[in-house]
């Protein structure tokens, strides 16, 4: 009852005429960057990042949580219509949703994927509603060295999983915590690798930092591809899915909230993976499998319910242990460091009020982007007709601002622009960007921890195995960053051992 009441006193704060103001220019600016090709949620949250620093902290999450879940809605327009991608969690959606808009069923695809997107991200939200209390609660018990061990723990978890090589993963999360150092020690109070400058005293903006490494490389490394078709938006009567449809795809869309949600849970794991896995379900369990490629509505469905129960299942782990469990819900938690929310087992103790409105608000903005997705198909091929260098231009205007209005200076400017190269040269170095906005956002607070616990301790690192908790968390974190190593000494079976007759 207590967590009903909780939830009703957040839909009070999150329907007043501002925040509901703020939840749809959220979800409105998040369709329209998943409608863009090459832009994605990670790279269009950190560019918008600067329009909501003035907000007070309610009204500020709730817009650019919005956004997040916005554009994976929004991706689903192009891959649709073009066979393009708005993002990459939308990239399974084009086999079968291009092939019924070549069939000219565009618009029972366009449909029938919000549908089954609204019903994935409120299931996922229902989920983060059950788990928020009794996970916090269970948070609370945690301390100093807990804290650290878990933190550690979300680091390898993305490290480990974020690309090929788990070397040039380490390389970008030791970058991302080079970075959160500059500035005042917290200890000490003496400056550290601020050569000097005063104005990295306070360290470098976080948010230029992210708008230059995710939105200018971004900007930067997109190659313009041949002349793609151009988008033809379905009438109204076109967009109504037929009895069958209907039919064959509640199946698909029950499969895809299942796997989106749990795999969203799972710090590391994308929405493009759960998108697959849900198609490769479909595969093996619809009953109309052979269509799939040619047009299955299950194709759009599934995939489509499952990436956006990821997207809503993703903040769990966020709003109840404090750990991201992806690069765009990262780029997140650091937008509540900036609001001076600190995501984990004290949200809902010392900014309770915000964080139940705040999930209010993903029901709301499930609506929201119903209403905008489907009866507005037309606006969005709109967009998608404008040419990219002149979107481009727009875009990169808009940085340039938003960089500036963060503390008012051309300093930060420079610091975006300095970023966006360092981006584009990670990207070419196939070097991962997800550590490096992981180690940036959690540094601070590992830190912290950690010399909290050795105060505690007098400086002894006992501390970490004495305790069960942190000892096994720090286990933990050790077998993931090991496993790579353990795959290199499987035993090989070579050709030539056949055995004799």
């Amino acid at each position: 009852m207590d967590v009903f009441n909780d939830l009703m006193g957040g839909f009070a704060d999150a329907l007043t005429w501002q925040n509901l103001l703020f939840a749809f220019i959220g979800c409105l600016l998040g369709t329209v960057i998943g409608v863009l090709p090459g832009i994605g949620p990670v790279a269009g949250v950190a560019l918008l990042i600067p329009l909501t620093l003035n907000l007070d902290a309610t009204g500020s999450i709730i817009m650019l949580c919005a956004i997040f879940y916005g554009t994976t809605y929004g991706g689903t327009v192009t891959s649709v219509l073009l066979n393009t991608p708005g993002e990459a969690a939308s990239a399974i959606t084009t086999l079968d949703g291009y092939a019924m808009t070549k069939l000219g069923r565009a618009g029972a695809a366009l449909t029938i994927a919000a549908v089954g997107s609204f019903i994935g991200g409120t299931i996922a939200t229902l989920g983060l509603v059950a788990a928020a209390k009794p996970l916090g609660e269970a948070g609370l018990l945690i301390g100093p060295p807990e804290f650290f061990a878990l933190v550690v723990v979300g680091i390898t978890l993305l490290v480990a999983l974020a690309g090929k090589s788990i070397v040039r993963a380490l390389i970008s999360g030791a970058l991302g915590l080079l970075i959160s150092m500059v500035g005042i020690d917290p200890v000490a109070g003496a400056p550290r690798f601020t050569f000097g400058s005063e104005r990295l005293l306070d360290g470098v903006s976080f948010v230029a930092v992210i708008v230059g490494v995710f939105g200018l490389s971004e900007l930067l490394s997109y190659r313009a591809s041949k002349a793609a078709p151009v988008p033809h938006a379905p009438n109204m009567r076109a967009l109504m899915p037929t009895r069958t449809d209907w039919r064959r795809s509640t199946p698909a869309i029950a499969r895809g909230t299942g796997i989106g949600f749990g795999l969203g849970l799972i710090p590391g794991m994308t929405g493009s993976v759960s998108s697959l896995l849900s198609y490769g379900a479909e595969k093996k369990f619809s009953k109309h499998r052979d269509e799939l490629g040619y047009g299955a509505i299950e194709g759009v469905a599934g995939p489509e319910t499952a990436n956006n129960a990821h997207a809503n299942g993703a903040l769990i782990p966020l709003f109840t242990l404090g750990i991201p469990a992806s690069p765009t819900i990262a780029v997140l938690m650091g937008a509540f460091l900036q609001q001076g929310l600190t995501p984990g087992p004290t949200l809902f103790v010392e900014n309770s009020d915000i964080a139940w409105a705040i999930i209010a608000s993903l029901f709301i903005g499930n609506v929201l982007l119903v209403i905008l997705n489907v009866p507005l198909v037309g606006l969005w091929t709109s967009i998608l007709k404008v040419p990219y260098p002149v979107l481009a231009a727009l875009i990169m205007l808009f940085m340039v601002i938003g960089a500036y209005t963060i503390n008012f200076t051309v300093f930060d400017i420079y610091v975006m622009v300095a970023f966006g190269l360092i981006g584009l040269a990670l990207r070419h170095l196939d070097i991962p960007l997800a550590p490096m906005v992981l180690t940036l956002v959690l540094g601070p607070l590992m830190e912290r921890s950690l010399r909290e616990s050795l105060e505690i301790s007098q400086g002894s690192f006992d501390i970490f195995t004495t305790r069960p908790i942190s000892a096994v968390l720090l286990g933990i974190a050790v077998l993931i960053l090991a496993s790579p190593l353990l795959k290199l000494h499987k035993p090989k079976v070579l050709a030539n051992d056949d055995p004799e007759p």
